[in-house]
């Protein structure tokens, strides 16, 4: 049996003949060590790149039965943008029902990709809108998803 060492001893072996042994060995060792540490970030990288992978799969699915993200699914292989997720309520009681964007209608808005901008991406672009254009957006918005900030700026606009 081997006898266990004093905590004196293993200071001196850790901080006397440790490096002592490095030292003497660098030449050998330092090769060896630094193969090891490659093959150690190497195989760190694939894990990673499989966990990746497997959380985007699995985000994929979790979206893919959200309505507005199924909705959108062909415009995501395209040049427009993925809409972006509808603004959490802010009520903590009952959750609140919102209506469904409905992706046909928001096609015929005189502002491409209307569901996937924000309200502060859309107000500058009523200003160059007609009357019927705005009262377009107006119901749209009014019916989904009700944001005051476009909808004033439509009043103040249409005065």
């Amino acid at each position: 049996m081997t006898e266990r060492k004093t905590p004196l001893d293993l200071a001196v072996d850790l901080f006397f003949y440790a490096p002592l042994g490095l030292i003497m060995n660098a030449e050998e060792l330092v090769p060896e060590l630094a193969e090891r540490g490659r093959q150690q970030v190497t195989m760190a990288h694939v894990f990673g790149q499989v966990a990746v992978k497997k959380g985007q799969r699995r985000a994929e699915r979790v979206l893919s039965r959200l309505p507005h993200v199924a909705e959108s699914k062909g415009r995501a292989n395209g040049s427009e943008p993925v809409p972006t997720p509808v603004e959490p309520a802010t009520q903590t009681s009952a959750p609140v029902a919102r209506p469904q964007h409905n992706g046909a209608v928001a096609a015929t808005l005189a502002i491409p990709d209307y569901d996937s901008l924000s309200a502060s991406q859309v107000v500058p672009r009523l200003e160059s809108l007609s009357s019927g254009e705005l009262d377009d957006v107006r119901e749209y918005e009014s019916a989904n998803r009700g944001r005051k900030t476009i909808l004033n700026k439509i009043n103040q606009l249409q005065g």
